[in-house]
């Protein structure tokens, strides 16, 4: 049997029996001999066929919509953590799965920006710059040492494609740029279809080379590694980066660069 499927089918068992009939609506009752809800009351709750809900619980190989998921995941009152895992078991795409996100850094994460002494910055979904320490905003010149707020956010990809400074300052500029394009593609690619990703990608198709990339469909994930930059007062200085992401806030990156000797 399929480990999926059956991890599936016990998780929302665990998940029906673990309420009481009450909190759902339903009268609990002495001749109640379930656990929590009965199969047909999650179906009706759901919207589904009771026989059908049934062979999912059972294991049986049948086809979850996303749609069917979604009413499940709302009827069992499942929480954001169970709610990705149920979609996970059943090998579908939540719709609904950005939502809720709010793209805003912590006041935690903020205030250890200002004890970190290497240039370190909090990216956010669309790869706006949240917040940034002393050091980022002395390097990143052109970036982070403006005055904001302006009427957009500081954005890693609008500097790199829309900024003439980013050509001189971002060394190899365009090996980083192109790769940048397919560690956003990757990084987006649950939600191509968001209003602030598509209107980000409509104002960065005004360049050419952004234009020409995205359209390459290259795909990486964000990774570390050297970084170099033609600073105008530093010249050519070189950083090892490293991206972390918040496990409360997983749309959120915490990115450290720390220096490193030339090669």
């Amino acid at each position: 049997m399929d480990t999926r499927r059956q991890e599936l089918a016990e998780f929302l068992q665990a998940m029906r029996q673990r309420g009481s009939p009450e909190e759902f609506g339903f009268p609990s009752g002495s001749r109640r001999r379930t656990q929590g809800l009965r199969r047909e009351e999650v179906a009706q709750l759901a919207s589904i066929s009771a026989t059908w809900y049934t062979w999912i619980e059972q294991a049986r190989e049948v086809n979850v919509s996303a749609e069917a998921l979604d009413r499940l995941a709302s009827a069992l009152k499942l929480s954001k953590s169970e709610r990705s895992y149920l979609f996970d078991m059943a090998d579908r795409r939540d719709p609904h799965a950005h939502q809720s996100e709010v793209d805003t850094a912590p006041e935690t994460l903020v205030t250890m920006l200002a004890q970190i002494q290497i240039p370190a910055y909090i990216m956010g979904r669309t790869w706006d710059i949240l917040a940034w320490n002393q050091a980022a905003g002395a390097l990143f010149t052109g970036l982070l040492d403006v005055a904001w707020p302006h009427p957009q956010r500081p954005n890693l990809l609008r500097f790199v494609f829309t900024n003439p400074q980013a050509r001189q300052f971002v060394y190899n500029w365009d090996m980083r740029a192109r790769r940048l394009v397919a560690e956003f593609r990757a990084d987006c690619r649950s939600r191509l279809e968001e209003p602030e990703v598509q209107q980000l990608v409509s104002e960065l198709s005004a360049s050419a080379e952004f234009t020409q990339f995205w359209k390459q469909h290259d795909v990486l994930e964000r990774q570390g590694g050297q970084r170099e930059f033609q600073h105008p007062a530093h010249g050519l200085i070189h950083f090892q980066q490293v991206t972390l992401r918040p496990v409360e806030q997983e749309q959120l990156k915490l990115v450290l660069l720390q220096p490193a000797k030339s090669a």
